[in-house]
């Protein structure tokens, strides 16, 4: 496996924990469990946070004019970021509306 598809991966694990984490906060905020929702909240942005030094890796790369192959395992691992952080971003809101319910 060549280093852009392993660092995909890495992109697309990270953003799932993120993902999963952002689930179950809204899960926990749903029966009133504020503290534990945060405490998820939170751990959702650390494995979003990883996913993202991931992609800022790329990023640089392609600044510096070592530019990398495109194929299809990193678009999904870019699309799989992204709509994690929109999860995540969406929980909070909906923990939010939960907790002044």
């Amino acid at each position: 496996m060549d280093t852009i598809t392993e660092t995909a991966f890495q992109i697309i694990l990270y953003a799932g924990n993120g993902k999963s984490n952002a689930m179950e906060a809204i899960q926990e905020a749903k029966t009133g469990n504020f503290d534990k929702a945060e405490k998820l909240i939170e751990e959702a942005g650390t494995e979003l946070g990883k996913a993202h030094d991931f992609q800022t890796k790329f990023l640089q790369e392609e600044a510096s004019g070592e530019g990398t192959s495109v194929n299809v395992i990193l678009v999904h691992s870019q699309d799989h970021l992204m709509t994690a952080m929109t999860v995540r971003d969406l929980a909070v809101e909906i923990i939010e509306i939960y907790r002044n319910k």
